[in-house]
């Protein structure tokens, strides 16, 4: 194998002409935006899994009632108008004129009752508002009636919800799929249409420019305002070599590459055509995922001894390198946001305790017992912090199986309840978008609601009350008290996952490019060549 540093040393137009295959990288009109994702499209259901990919490509075919601007504020999107009476209880909704799905037939109000209640059953900020939904019903084809049980001041932000799961309206058909199973095809009413045919799973998916999409008429903000399609086709083509994606981008195969690694940017600085900037204005933060059905980590001891091998500037300088784009954050809810706290965090905040850890790995019975850390080969953040958390565990003395797969396959692998000899696993790292962490309504990790959780499936019932004290909460005084009070019990009792940083990544993109929003998410609308 070739280091990568001496690939980058190379010729970038001969790499590209080497490596990259031709077959994919045709021949296209001006129109045509060509998309390095971050990770293989494997599933085209955003409701069943959080991966961003999935959320990503969500974003392209279907829509959503409402939409988080700059301020990250709801405002319309599919709604024209909503009325709500004045005890709050009941919230009246009218749809848009002009929608139509992408089969040609009209949005209808029954469509949206069902893909509402189709994702508040995976969602953890669904799953609370349905706890205060008494009914949702279709007045007629164009507006329907969320009656509630009690208040729920929350509900505009929760179909508004920026980040996995996005609640996308989905064809009524298709939104009565078992929540639990993948929908059988990606029939959306967005600004682009998913091109079936010419899905290639491991090397690219196509989308056309939705003819009959009517954009809103107020300028793009980050997910609201209008979605104006400029290009007539977008190809994402899925490159897992880094080398390759890269000399791609240089030679102009490529127009956008979304996720380059740190040490791949010193290769575009002296391309007068290549501009690398930070088009997310929130960040990221790292996570280490446990199972918490399985030895040894059902065990909340164990998951506290790792918490007290994780030193966050290690996985930071593997993630992000350069320390202008990372920090250390000990806050379960972000630094430098209004939830953000350093209580009970003593372990992250003062570094490792190894002696700590050992004692603790002691104290919960761990007899040597194999562990399997899944990771993805094709997505650097997620390898980098692997390969970290594999050194600290085996100088406790645990005994790590650290298993790679392209990112696609962990997405699916996660989802397993296996036991470890039948393909279970016991830890898995991911990152998760700024905006999905800032409060317990969006914070999927931190919910611990048995099965109903994300993937690790936690069942903590006084973290639960707590999340649920804080929805309930008068003001924000209190709600920043019951957030310390999560935090606390998060971290000395639970422990339903580590977060390893808070850092931001880099995007590279052609300089004829014009129109990029900015926002945490790669949105293709609004985007033209010049």
């Amino acid at each position: 194998m070739i280091p990568r540093r001496r690939v980058l040393g190379a010729p970038l137009l001969g790499l590209a002409a080497h490596l990259a295959p031709r077959a994919v990288w045709a021949q296209s009109a001006p129109k045509t935006l060509r998309f390095i994702p971050q990770a293989d499209l494997r599933s085209i259901d955003p409701i069943w899994t959080t991966a961003y990919v999935t959320r990503n490509f969500g974003y392209l075919v279907f829509d959503t009632l409402f939409a988080l601007d700059k301020d990250l504020k709801p405002q319309p999107q599919m709604v024209d108008g909503w009325t709500a009476s004045g005890d709050k209880l009941s919230h009246k909704f009218t749809l848009r004129d002009g929608l139509k799905w992408h089969d040609g037939q009209p949005v209808r109000a029954a469509d949206c009752v069902a893909s509402i209640a189709r994702w508040a059953k995976r969602d953890p900020f669904g799953q609370k508002m349905a706890e205060a939904v008494g009914s949702m019903t279709a007045d007629n084809d164009k507006s329907f009636t969320i009656a509630l049980k009690a208040p729920f001041p929350l509900l505009l932000e929760a179909l508004g919800k920026l980040s996995s799961n996005v609640p996308f309206m989905m064809p009524e058909r298709l939104a009565k799929t078992d929540a639990f199973q993948q929908i059988p095809e990606a029939v959306g009413s967005g600004p682009f249409k998913f091109v079936k045919e010419e899905w290639v799973p491991g090397n690219k998916a196509v989308f056309v420019k939705n003819a009959d999409y009517v954009p809103r008429k107020e300028p793009p903000s980050l997910a609201a305002g209008g979605k104006v399609a400029k290009v007539d086709r977008v190809e994402w083509v899925y490159i897992p070599d880094t080398a390759t994606a890269a000399a791609a981008l240089s030679a102009g195969e490529a127009d956008w590459y979304e996720q380059p690694p740190q040490d791949i940017l010193p290769a575009f600085a002296s391309n007068k055509d290549i501009k690398v900037a930070i088009t997310d204005p929130f960040g990221s933060i790292g996570v280490l995922r446990f199972n918490h059905l399985l030895p040894p980590f059902d065990n909340p001891k164990m998951r506290e001894a790792v918490l007290n091998l994780v030193d966050q500037k290690d996985y930071m300088h593997a993630v992000a390198g350069d320390e202008k784009y990372w920090k250390a954050c000990a806050a379960i809810f972000v630094c430098n946001t209004p939830l953000a706290s350093d209580a009970g965090a003593d372990a992250l905040v003062k570094g490792p305790n190894l002696d700590k850890a050992k004692a603790l790995i002691k104290e919960a019975g761990y007899k040597g017992e194999r562990i399997v850390l899944l990771s993805a080969t094709d997505q650097p953040i997620v390898q980098n912090q692997a390969l970290v958390t594999t050194e600290a565990l085996r100088k406790a003395g645990l005994n790590v199986d650290m298993q790679t797969m392209d990112w696609g396959t962990l997405i699916t692998r996660r989802a397993s309840k296996e036991p470890i000899d039948k393909g279970g696993w016991n830890l898995f790292h991911t990152w998760t978008a700024a905006p999905d962490m800032l409060s317990p309504a969006v914070n999927n990790p931190l919910r611990s609601s048995g099965d109903k959780a994300w993937f690790g499936w936690p069942n903590a019932p006084k973290l639960e009350e707590l999340i649920d004290a804080w929805f309930k909460a008068p003001d924000a005084t209190a709600q920043k008290k019951i957030a310390d009070d999560i935090q606390v019990e998060a971290y000395t009792n639970e422990v339903p996952y580590v977060p390893t940083g808070q850092f931001v990544i880099p995007t590279a993109y052609r300089k004829n490019l014009e129109g990029i929003i900015i926002a945490p998410v790669a949105f293709l609308w609004n985007v033209e060549k010049t």
